[in-house]
């Protein structure tokens, strides 16, 4: 099993188009050690060759560019990627369906709750249908529907979808009261060598369920959002803390550290890294504390093979 990381920055990318903050202005002039990021999203293969893609990014195309597997070029009209699979309806997880509305109607995999969105507060469904249209396929979240789901195309990989913690989109009526099915993480299986990655950017606690799902993963892949609870109140661009906004920050009791020592060896990876957060400049303390813990920060273009 492949997976390639095509953006490992959380919405608005890194640098962000209209922000100064110290580490925006700082990878633009050159004054930090820092990757530039696309907006959060992986693809996954068992072959090299046909790809699931989590979450469609507004910067899509750009990482479909930078991805040659995604675009094999087997034909005059042609994608590696056979499908799309949705962990919430949040605007920088679900727009770049819009960038695929040239080709065949896309296989797309999501919770009721997110289907909802996408056809209500955020109406991509009866937009796309102008397009190529989407043929939804239910991902089932609680404990009776938590069953692998196989997806054509990548027949040695299994998804098992677990409800989480954190917030719906502002749009949604179900921002304040969430709901089963509006936030999931994933764990991923290769049925071939038995290795399994948990995969979960949006997570604003570690519930029962989420901590045993990361004890069972090879490699766990999480909210890397905020370092501290209180970064965007400090810095001056919010009100609002990280757990406001469903995300669980690194630092602190109880924070993301202390949730990946608590699960013992196995590959720890952050993605879905705020332009705020000081783990992007590669020459941090906060950068050098990860790496006490054997923690890993997500750059676009990573790969994970298990």
């Amino acid at each position: 099993m492949k997976i390639i990381v095509l953006g490992s920055a959380a919405g608005g990318g890194f640098p962000q188009w209209n922000c100064n903050c110290r580490n925006c202005a700082g990878v633009r002039s050159g004054a930090i050690v820092a990757r530039a990021r696309t907006q959060s999203s992986i693809a996954v293969s068992d072959n090299g060759r046909d790809w699931i893609l989590i979450n469609a990014s507004p910067d899509l195309l750009t990482q479909i560019r930078r991805a040659p597997a995604l675009q094999p070029a087997r034909g005059r009209r042609d994608s590696g990627i056979c499908a799309v699979m949705l962990m919430d309806a949040q605007i920088d997880h679900v727009t770049g369906l819009l960038m695929l509305r040239e080709g065949l109607p896309i296989p797309l995999y999501c919770t009721a709750a997110v289907w909802e969105e996408l056809s209500t507060s955020l109406p991509l469904v009866a937009v796309l249908s102008h397009y190529c249209g989407l043929q939804w396929h239910p991902l089932g979240v609680g404990p009776a529907a938590r069953r692998p789901l196989a997806v054509p195309g990548v027949d040695n990989i299994r998804f098992t979808a677990l409800p989480l913690q954190s917030k719906a989109p502002p749009y949604s009526p179900h921002r304040e009261a969430p709901q089963a099915g509006d936030n999931i993480g994933l764990l991923i299986e290769n049925m071939e060598t038995g290795k399994t990655v948990f995969y979960a950017p949006g997570l604003g606690a570690i519930e029962p369920h989420i901590e045993a799902a990361m004890r069972a993963a090879d490699c766990v892949l999480v909210d890397g959002t905020f370092w501290s609870a209180d970064e965007m109140i400090r810095q001056g661009f919010s009100s609002k803390f990280a757990a406001d906004m469903g995300h669980l920050p690194q630092d602190g009791e109880g924070g993301m550290i202390a949730a990946l020592n608590a699960v013992g060896p196995r590959r720890k990876v952050l993605i879905h890294i705020n332009n705020t957060n000081p783990i992007l400049d590669e020459q941090s303390p906060q950068r050098a504390i990860l790496a006490e813990h054997g923690i890993e920060v997500a750059f676009d273009g990573m790969e994970i093979d298990l």
